[in-house]
């Protein structure tokens, strides 16, 4: 898509917004993949050339930017998203560490970008896009800000030191399951580095909880002191009995859609198309909105 100067304003806007959470322009600058020169230029409203329209792009979908084929979303104050953002918060105050697994579609990762936006020293990592060890770490010192080129072992020791100096960090490791073996042993030398630095929480579907499960069963080297660090246990928000799960989901399907729904429509109804998938719900109130006149 054309990437309009009106679009370039407001994913600037978005920019400007987005600097709070970081030291510096510099840093922030590594952040979101561009050289200090550029992102100089466009603190000063000079967007042509600077920036192709592919990465103008990437930083609007990093920032959560609405481009102009995407729908504007509000946030709900669903369950799922008062249980996470407590424990990121209490993990972030306090420099702890926990897993929270549960079945997919309530709600985790768009809690979890979300908090990230608000709060100072707060990354989002999606682990399915970075799965080895070298590509998360590098991962993770670019969204603080720290140079993520160069020797790993540099990298490394770079991340290491900057968590351990600035104040209350977080990283929030989403889709956790998909982590190679490698990795998983990385997290374990980055928790044991940054003790009492840092907060970790880690973030994924049942499939996580039943790997960690599988590989101590099987005593693979590693995994057992990864879930002490983590708090030796895998926090829930669903409830376990069926009946009371569907009731639940449906319950948070209707507080999304009673924010986000065109004025006028049923609510029991989209409910009911969506099953109390949060996807769903967003698929039926995209259609209604396409076809509204």
């Amino acid at each position: 898509m054309e990437i309009t100067v009106e679009i370039k304003s407001r994913i600037a806007s978005a920019i400007a917004a987005d600097r709070e959470n970081y030291p510096s322009d510099a840093k922030h600058a590594v952040a979101l993949g561009i050289a200090p020169s550029v992102y100089n230029a466009i603190k000063k409203g000079n967007y042509e050339r600077q920036v192709s329209d592919a990465n103008w792009v990437g930083i609007a979908r990093r920032l959560g930017v609405v481009l102009r084929q995407e729908m504007a979303w509000a946030a709900a104050q669903t369950p799922t998203w008062v249980f996470i953002t407590t424990q990121l918060e209490t993990c972030q105050q306090g420099s702890l560490s926990a897993i929270m697994c549960d079945i997919p579609n309530i709600g985790k990762t768009f809690t979890a970008r979300a908090y990230v936006k608000t709060h100072r020293h707060a990354v989002y990592i999606d682990c399915s896009q970075v799965k080895t060890k070298l590509k998360l770490v590098r991962k993770i010192a670019k969204e603080f800000g720290v140079s993520s080129n160069g020797r790993y072992g540099d990298v490394y020791e770079d991340l290491v030191a900057y968590l351990r100096t600035i104040d209350t960090p977080i990283v929030i490791l989403d889709e956790a399951g998909d982590l190679q073996y490698e990795a998983f042993l990385e997290l374990k030398a980055l928790w044991n580095a940054t003790e009492h630095a840092c907060g970790w929480y880690m973030m994924g579907a049942d499939g996580l909880q039943e790997k960690i499960v599988r590989a101590i069963e099987g005593k693979k080297v590693g995994y057992t002191e990864m879930l002490s660090r983590f708090g030796d246990t895998f926090s829930k928000v669903t409830p376990a009995d069926a009946k009371e799960r569907q009731k639940f989901l449906k319950a948070q399907a209707a507080m999304v859609a009673q924010v986000n729904a065109p004025a006028g429509v049923n609510i029991n109804q989209l409910v009911t198309l969506s099953g109390g998938g949060l996807r769903r719900v967003y698929t039926e109130i995209e259609k209604l909105k396409k076809t509204a006149p």
